[in-house]
């Protein structure tokens, strides 16, 4: 396991177009980061309110969960509970059939299920819309950061797989012309998708309501474009209220470096109007189907861990990555078979492997660095050590038991 890695790192290692662009990222994101507290020091403040409302709802994590699934309902939208990721694999392929064109926005949970694949193999044609994850899923590669999936990935490299995978005739020497190509493509896939797959920022447990935040706008057009909307979302995306709800997906934007978001979503059930006669009709402009998908697959176990339930307050804003001084050099090379950098090794233990990410803590150097930039205050280094100690125990084991 460790070598697996090691080899993984060492091919990152000798990647000069990653370690530029990541330097470069990393240098970028600080300075944003910096100057974003700076001008609206009352982010701060709104951080502590999400830790604490988060912390709130893992105490508690199974009610929350029911009163999640009852708001929903209440919304018109159909819930669904999945213990595992084969169990939301199936419930989603379900959901959507088979010989269907189905549009996603970049999802972490939905890369922890291997959704996309999964829908392919069942006779889909299934487009990423994120620009970044479009990318990796042309390079059949993983995301290189949790909002910035193809961050290895220079604009020659682009050009090249937009030419070899889509027939794109692309030029290299201007990301304008990069985007616009792609664009263009993938406007013609969402205009005729049958289903639209997003992941969620946050839930609000009191009235169903999923908080969706973006750049780019792809999200707005994959939740409303479609006649089917299905949201996968990892049951730690689960806050009190909308107000605690609204207040993650602005923190999460602040800690990224990316204040104020550009666009900011809310959906709580399908499209409706009662316009006519005061009678209501579901499926306007909209989807009249808002299908959601809470996604457990280890989270409630740790939720009840003394060290690992502390992973599940992450909001994903990948500012620990940018900070880790290894994370710098490897990008998501460093971690499990999704998640990776500091984040990384607290996701991959509760989601993936315990092995594999007790493996990879190995490689930190416990600097702390990440400690101190984490908006929810996770101890993400006393993670890494406790995984660190799993490590040379299962290993010591492993020696006594040679003959």
């Amino acid at each position: 396991m460790l070598t697996d890695i090691l080899r993984d790192v060492r091919r990152a290692l000798e990647d000069p177009i990653l370690q530029e662009s990541v330097s470069r990222a990393a240098a970028s994101n600080e300075e944003n980061v910096a100057r974003v507290l700076s001008h609206y020091p009352e982010l701060a403040k709104l951080a502590r309110e999400v830790e604490e409302a988060k912390k709130r709802v893992l105490s508690r994590l199974d009610e929350y969960i029911e009163a999640t699934m009852e708001s929903l309902r209440r919304v018109k939208a159909r819930p669904y509970f999945a213990e595992n990721g084969e169990e939301a694999r199936e419930l989603i392929a379900r959901v959507v059939g088979s010989n269907k064109l189905v549009v996603m926005s970049k999802s972490m949970v939905a890369e922890e299920i291997g959704l996309r694949e999964y829908l392919e193999m069942n006779g889909n044609e299934v487009w990423e819309t994120d620009l970044g994850q479009l990318l990796v899923q042309l390079e059949g590669g993983k995301p290189m950061h949790t909002l910035a999936p193809a961050i290895h990935m220079s604009k020659d490299a682009a050009a090249k797989l937009l030419s070899e995978k889509l027939g794109l005739a692309v030029s290299s020497s201007s990301p304008d012309e990069l985007v616009a190509s792609i664009r263009e493509f993938l406007r013609a896939k969402l205009t005729r998708a049958d289903v639209g797959i997003t992941g969620a920022n946050a839930i609000a447990a009191d009235t169903g309501a999923v908080l969706l935040v973006e750049n780019e706008g792809n999200i707005r057009l994959v939740a409303g474009m479609p006649r089917k909307h299905i949201v996968v979302a990892g049951v730690d995306k689960i806050l009190p209220s909308l107000v605690d709800a609204f207040k993650a997906v602005i923190v999460q934007s602040a800690y990224a470096g990316l204040y104020p978001p550009t666009y900011v979503n809310i959906t709580a059930g399908p499209s409706s109007t009662a316009d006519i006669e005061l009678q209501r009709v579901y499926g306007v402009h909209g989807p009249p189907e808002v299908h959601v998908v809470l996604v457990d697959n280890g989270r409630r176990e740790a939720a009840r861990h003394s060290v690992l339930s502390e992973q599940l307050r992450c909001i994903r804003c990948g500012r620990c990555q940018l900070e880790c001084p290894v994370w710098q050099h490897t990008a998501n090379n460093w971690g499990g078979r999704v998640y990776g950098g500091p984040m990384g090794l607290g996701w991959t233990a509760i989601t993936e492997d315990m092995s594999r990410a007790a493996a990879a803590a190995m490689l930190c150097l416990l600097c702390k660095r990440c400690d101190s930039v984490c908006p929810m205050r996770i101890p993400l280094s006393r993670i890494a050590r406790w995984l660190k100690r799993y490590y040379v125990c299962a290993f010591t084991a492993t020696e006594k038991r040679q003959p």
